[in-house]
């Protein structure tokens, strides 16, 4: 069966406390979750230590949320990619839109981040999408095809390289507003089409492409059952334990060859 990715980004929220409730509640349903669901967390820098503590003897992978695309030095706050491998963390969220709207990110430089990740052998969830404005406008494949093209310009994906790229429409995080299953698969499978055409159908076949934008339970199965949607990146929804859990099942139920 094909792995289907359920990640949840938690963005600046919960403490201490909360994120010890959150993985006591998300252990107890462990022996129920399918062996095709890949569960990934991405607490907050703080909270990746004790997540990861919490987690070690599961299923659950536990993510970082950023990364510096520096390996070291003078870079107050910066968190490396050499600091999250000590770490154990085996995956990191780059390009969110937030870290591009709010932080000024660029496409050469969430492109540098992706080389300092694949040097550490960390898996990186790339996050590419397109704004309201961008969709409205009719632009939604040539913003895309930049993005793709600004974070991978010149880099050779290996054929034994793990990585993972969510598509995010800008205008669906966090609005309640989602992309309909059909949008969602037609912008999929432009993506699948980039990869065939930039590097090969072996390595467009095997890197899971997530949905990321308001998903949620009452969506998830739809979104989940297009052919080129093999997951979802979840903000908000992810946040509340009942509601993370109750998308596991419901993919769980999803069966993709």
């Amino acid at each position: 069966m094909k792995k289907l990715y359920i990640a949840g980004n938690w963005k600046m929220n919960k403490n201490e406390q909360e994120t010890a409730e959150y993985f006591t509640q998300l252990l107890l349903v462990q022996d129920q979750v399918q062996d095709s669901i890949e569960q990934i967390i991405c607490p907050p820098f703080l909270y990746l230590h004790s997540s990861k503590k919490l987690t070690q003897i599961s299923k659950i992978i536990i993510g970082a949320q950023n990364v510096s695309d520096r390996e070291n030095g003078a870079f107050t706050g910066e968190i490396s990619a050499q600091m999250l491998k000590d770490m154990g963390i085996t995956h990191c969220i780059i390009g969110h839109s937030e870290r591009r709207q709010y932080f000024h990110e660029s496409n050469e430089l969430i492109g540098k981040k992706y080389i300092i990740l694949k040097k550490y052998g960390i898996i990186p969830i790339i996050c590419i999408g397109e704004t309201l404005e961008q969709r409205e406008s009719g632009h939604t494949n040539n913003v895309l095809r930049e993005q793709l093209e600004g974070i991978f310009r010149d880099k050779v994906i290996q054929e034994d390289e793990q990585l993972l790229i969510a598509y995010e429409p800008v205008w669906a995080i966090g609005t309640g507003k989602t992309a309909t299953p059909d949008m969602a698969q037609e912008v999929h499978s432009l993506i699948r089409n980039w990869l065939i055409i930039n590097y090969n159908h072996s390595t467009a076949e095997r890197i899971p492409l997530l949905y990321g934008g308001s998903v949620k339970p009452d969506n998830i199965q739809e979104l989940m059952n297009q052919d080129d949607i093999d997951g979802a990146l979840i903000g908000g929804a992810s946040l509340e334990i009942t509601s993370y859990i109750k998308m596991i099942e419901l993919a769980g139920e999803i069966k993709k060859c």
